[in-house]
């Protein structure tokens, strides 16, 4: 990506573009002074309208114009969309398979950062399916950022699944990996390349 590039950042599974690592993220590259080339939407409880949306954002900017960082069930829509459009991906904490996790999860559910309930439909599970990513093609294309003490997903099918791929396996931490503020200039050097983003939080 040049330093002109953008980043698309895809939230997880109840969560937001006020999430914790998107702030993160959001003040690294305002401090960096590229607050406009990055991308964060609210993504639809459907993971068809979710990429939908997310391709629509994305093809205005790649090939070759665009990165993407996904956390959790972003880091799954991730994968899909850096194989559909051969762009680079930084996947944290990554779901590598969301189908059955989020089976119990089918019915009237809450987002973290609001008190307004949405639907999270029995549908979307076929959704989800037609989007996995059996294996990636290009494991130079991605940046697995993952946490052994993951209290949601484990790491080791993390791990496997991104074989090849260049890895960052952090010692502990958790599913938010609390401590990302050390690792936004690791990930954003991947996204624009080393020393175009500069003045990241350490």
């Amino acid at each position: 990506m040049s330093a002109n590039g953008y980043v698309l950042y895809l939230h997880g599974f109840r969560s937001s573009p006020k999430s914790f690592k998107a702030r993160v993220v959001q003040k690294a590259m305002a401090d960096a002074g590229r607050a406009h080339a990055l991308i964060c939407p609210q993504l639809p409880a459907s993971p068809k309208a979710a990429m939908d949306l997310a391709l629509l954002l994305a093809e205005r900017h790649a090939p070759g114009n665009l990165s993407i960082i996904g956390s959790s069930l972003g880091g799954f829509y991730a994968t899909w969309l850096a194989e559909r459009l051969d762009v680079p991906a930084v996947l944290l904490n990554p779901s590598v398979n969301p189908l059955k996790s989020l089976e119990h999860h089918v019915g009237l559910t809450t987002a973290w950062h609001s008190d307004e309930p949405f639907e999270f439909r029995r549908e979307y599970i076929d959704e989800l399916a037609a989007l996995r990513v059996e294996r990636i093609t290009k494991p130079e294309r991605y940046f697995l950022l993952a946490a052994t003490g993951d209290e949601v997903l484990d790491y080791r099918d993390m791990v496997a699944h991104y074989a090849g791929a260049r890895q960052h396996v952090i010692e502990g931490s958790d599913h938010a990996i609390s401590e990302f503020p050390r690792y936004v200039d690791e990930v954003l050097s991947f996204c624009a390349g080393a020393g175009v983003v500069q003045g990241t939080p350490q």
